[in-house]
């Protein structure tokens, strides 16, 4: 009788052969798309649940915080009445209505800054035009000139139209981006129509030969059409994927769509940054910390109201204008 010994008849696990890790299916291209697509999502993804934990404690900072912020908003926008009055009374001398103007202008920026209010209108009235220094001197063509004001006098119409054709480096720059953006944005648009048409004819119902795979063309080639007719290259990329093989699409062309999305990819780090670490952003902390700042900015913000209505009281009378004034300079404050 022969017996099969297990340990002596059958070969050691380090022995036996070991497969080889299975490749993705497709070619180099068609595994880039797939790969994109998904990258895409995952981003799209975090950004959504990014904006929603913001605003989960946005809003829980608010009903905490809102109130004594509210108070403050009121006092500051009541300055602006008694401020703007005292520059017409003709009481104060050039230098006091510099500073007056300066208090304006910073309380308006402190109310748009500080608590997100629009204070637009008061800040074209009288923030300080940009100085010489800062501007670049080229003559530029790509923007037609403002009609200058016939009624001013010979040099003030001259100085006029030359600060009509000067443009700001910045200015400049926002330019550039902007051409870069229409460029990318024709771009887009591009592969949008023509991936849109490729869907179209893949998936247009009047190709169905039953009435069930007609209905279900039909809804497919709604959000087909909604996806389109938004742009949004990223939902018709993801249903080439989900309903066409990526081996009936040319490489080139998918290469292109590729490409695409991984510039929607930047785009939407970039959109993540910016919540993560932006001015608009919030990611507040959490627990006791949380608690303790909120505390400490409800007694900031409480002192600041109280500080602005004994201000608001004082600028009733001009005497009283004077005198913040005054105080003001002498600690090298140049606003409230």
């Amino acid at each position: 009788m022969n017996l099969h010994n297990p340990l002596t008849d059958l070969p050691a696990a380090n022995q036996l052969p070991t497969p080889a890790p299975a490749e993705a299916p497709g070619t180099p291209a068609q595994r880039a798309f797939r790969e994109a697509v998904a990258q895409v999502e995952g981003l799209r993804q975090r950004l959504q649940e990014l904006r929603q934990e913001q605003a989960e404690a946005r809003r829980r900072y608010w009903q905490q915080v809102g109130p004594a912020a509210q108070v403050v908003v009121q006092a500051r926008e009541a300055l602006f009445a008694p401020l703007e009055e005292a520059l017409l009374l003709g009481y104060f001398s050039r230098l006091e209505e510099q500073q007056i103007t300066g208090f304006i202008v910073g309380n308006a920026r402190a109310l748009q800054d500080r608590f997100g209010e629009d204070a637009s209108a008061v800040l074209r009235k009288y923030a300080p035009r940009r100085r010489v220094d800062e501007v670049d001197e080229t003559p530029s063509s790509a923007a037609p000139a403002e009609p200058v004001d016939s009624s001013l006098p010979p040099h003030e119409q001259a100085a006029a139209a030359a600060r009509a054709r000067r443009k700001t480096k910045q200015q400049k720059a926002e330019e550039a981006v902007a051409q870069a953006t229409r460029a990318a944005e024709q771009q887009l648009l591009s592969n949008t129509k023509d991936l849109y048409r490729q869907l179209a004819r893949a998936h247009h119902p009047d190709l169905a030969r039953d009435e069930a795979t007609q209905q279900h063309r039909t809804q497919l080639m709604q959000r087909i059409t909604e996806a389109y007719e938004t742009n949004d290259l990223y939902t018709l990329l993801q249903l080439l994927s989900d309903t066409t093989p990526t081996s009936a699409t040319d490489e080139n062309v998918l290469a292109r769509y590729t490409q695409a999305l991984h510039q929607q990819q930047t785009e939407l780090k970039q959109q993540l940054n910016e919540l993560k670490y932006g001015e608009n952003g919030f990611s507040g902390s959490t627990g006791k910390k949380r608690e303790q700042e909120i505390r400490q900015l409800k007694r900031h913000l409480r002192a600041e109201a109280e500080y602005l209505q004994h201000v608001f009281t004082l600028m009733q009378e001009p005497a009283g204008l004077r005198e913040i004034l005054r105080q003001l300079a002498a600690e090298g404050h140049t606003t409230l």
